[in-house]
């Protein structure tokens, strides 16, 4: 995402800097020697670090990083409530306004691409769940199935059932409700409700090049997880709130397969495969977004002078924020 650097007008001067990438390829590190260095607060760009309980799978920051910079938008939900990329547009709205409130420097960080998505470049305003609604559909679910719902969206809304998954509970569900809450297509509805973009931001992307040296990274990352306690956790958390499999909190890589490990369906070896399976797919589709989304500067941080780059890079981002 490309700044003027002369005659700035102040409609089009960033609100924030943002560090985004795939699953281990840095983000976390770098964000905390940015923060540290030139006064930044971190607002996490993470669809599981939102949900209370879900730290070792979602790699979320520990007490010591916590204390070497403010983080925001972590623990924010419990795992049974769902958090859209909506919400998430306009809690980290609020966080940038209050940091830059107080002088401070906000950073975006993160991996989860449908939000960098929704953030930088505007997401549609559309009506909020109605809850006697939310439930009749639920129940739907329930008694017919996902399969069987993802045929009455392609029924009602062929070009939306097309892009959504077959067993994505979640978007079918809300795609549904809008149908039933408007009666119109969901092209329709994004065309017309279109906004802008909520916050201007000077963005560095991390890509890694080297696919095979990225691979081995993200399954020591898995197995380091599972090392650190990942089933547990899940045990833990099930035994705490009324969760199911369908939840956005237990789609998410790692906590997936872990679930499936204590239903009983893979064993620990199946749990590790699947995982670190699940978690390359992962990085391969955030590489396809990113390469996608506008961008000032792409480091490979697998090259050795990427790290001394990225800090030239946040010295002068950061001096655009005061």
């Amino acid at each position: 995402m490309s700044i003027p650097q002369s005659d700035p007008d102040a409609s089009t001067l960033p609100d924030a800097i943002a560090l985004i990438g795939p699953t281990a390829s840095g983000k976390s590190s770098l964000a905390l020697e940015i923060a540290e260095r030139f006064g930044a607060e971190i607002i996490s760009v993470d669809s599981a670090a939102v949900y209370r309980g879900m730290d070792i799978g979602s790699a979320k920051p520990v007490p010591a990083d916590l204390a070497r910079a403010p983080h925001h938008l972590i623990d924010i939900a419990d795992p049974h409530q769902p958090y859209s990329a909506g919400q998430f547009v306009r809690d980290a709205r609020d966080a940038v306004a209050d940091i830059r409130a107080r002088g401070r420097v906000p950073l975006l960080a993160g991996g989860t691409m449908l939000y960098v998505r929704s953030l930088f470049m505007g997401i549609a305003e559309l009506p909020q769940a109605d809850p006697a609604l939310r439930a009749s559909v639920d129940a739907l679910f329930d008694s017919h199935g996902v399969a069987a719902m993802h045929a009455e969206l392609g029924r009602r809304d062929p070009v939306a059932a097309a892009r959504i998954k077959p067993a994505d509970r979640q978007r079918i569900q809300r795609a549904l409700e809008l149908l039933e809450l408007t009666g119109r297509p969901l092209d329709e509805l994004y065309r017309e409700n279109a906004r802008p973009p909520a916050v201007r931001a000077r963005v560095l992307a991390l890509l890694p090049c080297d696919r095979a040296a990225h691979h081995a990274a993200i399954d020591a990352r898995f197995a380091a997880m599972l090392d650190a306690g990942l089933v547990d956790e899940l045990r833990l958390l099930r035994a705490r709130y009324p969760l199911h499999a369908d939840l956005p909190s237990m789609r998410s890589v790692g906590y997936r397969q872990a679930w499936a490990h204590l239903e009983g369906e893979l064993d620990l070896a199946g749990l590790v495969q699947q995982g670190q399976a699940a978690s390359r797919q992962l990085a391969k589709r955030q590489m396809t977004w990113l390469r996608q989304l506008p961008h000032e500067l792409a480091l490979d941080p697998q090259r050795p002078d990427w790290h001394a780059a990225a800090m030239d890079w946040a010295a002068g981002a950061s001096r655009g924020m005061r």
